[in-house]
């Protein structure tokens, strides 16, 4: 019988002049079993969603054909690499709904529910997101993160009659109480490794301009750690510190440029001054969160809906919102297209970097179970059936992939809802207007 023998506790972090830097789980940090025992041991499961405003080019992202031998849309082609591991869901629908379409759309995407036309007391439901992380909250130091990309700067009714909460967050903690969504690099970092231990203006900005980075703050505590592990974690620690590194420096150079004259000065200190640096640094926080197990739930807007972001770098300088509603004119819905490529792009890379992180015998995106989508189909119908909808990472084993899955029409999307609680092994009866779990899903 093999005996791996335990040398470091699995929350092991490393601190330094008021830095604390998480680490990934490393070999020497496997329990005490035996060989079978640990072969046996279960890696943890996490869950990711990606969301995406104002609708979708439908006849670019829906494949014709159903099954494993599904064609790769213009839409889909960049995660392309990832086929065999892509669920493509088509034909479930959100919740019945009348007004508010994009409050609805965001609403509904994890909830269900239909939100209550008011612009005070809110009424929706507990997001999906939130029932996993009250379980593996437990395990973890944060229960789940919420970021996005637009600012949290809108205030009153954005549709009419609705609340510009509904339309800024995709996570909700109960019915009356939506979750904020973080846009901000630099305060998601000190959500993660910081310990400036005060919110106090003075004080941070003492800390921002300290040119000593968190790594440097814990270097001493960094050699005292490789002359206890072996070469495998040394090589795993260095390629981890390499990324913090890489992020930390990426948030400062953001601040440097932070105080530059720009077109649009929308974005606080710390927010990159392109759309795609931005997104690409708030992903590799994210593999950051999960690589440290500092949480297991992540919930990320690329968009708000009714956004009106302008994606000059693409060539489409037009406003999102107003181009959404294409009227089939082949100018505007090729504008949509390239905006709706460029979001799958930049979520390849995501997943690009979660399946180059190890996390036990895998990756990350084997044991995670990943969402991405949007709350409405064809934006310039305000339509909620048959949205698009794409599931990929293995949930650790529980969720097969390389297959496009067609529903009957009326299905719910709180089916998928049911269905994923499922396959992060917290089966429920019912939620929102659910009918039953998915059954192709449900058999795999």
């Amino acid at each position: 019988m093999t005996i791996f023998k335990k040398t470091l506790p699995r929350r092991t972090v490393l601190k330094g002049l008021g830095a604390g830097v998480a680490l990934p789980l490393l070999d020497s940090m496997i329990p005490a079993l035996s060989s079978a025992h640990a072969q046996a041991a279960k890696p943890a499961k996490r869950l990711g969603v990606v969301y995406v405003p104002n609708g979708m080019a439908m006849k670019s992202w829906t494949p014709a054909t159903e099954g494993a031998d599904f064609e790769i849309t213009r839409i889909l082609e960049p995660m392309a690499a990832y086929k065999d591991r892509m669920l493509v869901i088509t034909g479930l629908n959100g919740a019945r709904s009348n007004a508010g379409v994009h409050a609805s759309a965001s609403t509904r995407f994890l909830t269900g529910a239909i939100p209550a036309r008011v612009e005070s007391d809110l009424q929706a439901d507990v997001s999906i997101d939130q029932i996993v992380a009250r379980q593996l909250g437990q395990e973890t130091q944060l229960g789940s993160l919420e970021l996005a990309l637009d600012q949290n700067d809108v205030f009153g009714s954005c549709d009419i009659g609705f609340s510009c909460q509904y339309t800024s967050t995709i996570s909700w903690r109960d019915a009356n109480t939506p979750l904020p969504m973080e846009t901000n690099p630099r305060l998601v970092f000190e959500r993660l490794f910081g310990d400036i231990g005060t919110t106090d203006p003075v004080v941070r900005q003492q800390r921002l301009s300290n040119d000593q980075s968190l790594l440097d703050a814990v270097s001493d505590r960094v050699a005292e750690l490789n002359r206890k592990v072996g070469p495998g974690d040394r090589a795993k620690l260095d390629q981890y510190l390499d990324a913090v590194r890489d992020v930390e420096r990426r948030i400062q150079m953001a601040e440097a440029q932070s105080s530059r004259e720009l077109p649009q000065v929308t974005q606080p200190s710390g927010v990159p001054d392109t759309y795609e640096e931005h997104a690409k640094l708030m992903f590799d926080l994210q593999v950051l969160a999960f690589q440290t197990d500092l949480t297991r739930v992540i919930t990320f807007m690329l968009g708000r809906e009714l956004s009106g972001r302008t994606y000059a770098e693409i060539g489409v300088p037009d406003s999102h919102h107003p181009t959404s509603h294409h009227r089939d004119d082949p100018v505007l819905y090729e504008k949509v297209t390239k905006i709706n490529e460029f979001h799958t792009r930049l979520f390849a890379y995501y997943l690009d970097k979660l399946d180059a992180t190890e996390d036990a015998d895998g990756s990350l995106l084997d044991n995670m179970l990943l969402l991405y989508g949007a709350g409405m189909s064809d934006s310039n119908q305000h339509s909620n059936r048959g949205l698009p909808l794409v599931l990929l990472g293995g949930a650790g084993g529980a969720v097969k992939g390389g297959r496009h899955l067609r529903y009957t029409e009326g299905t719910p999307i709180s089916n998928l809802h049911l269905t994923m609680l499922d396959k992060m092994g917290m089966p429920l009866n019912k939620i929102g207007e659910s009918t039953e779990p998915l059954d192709l899903l449900s058999n795999v």
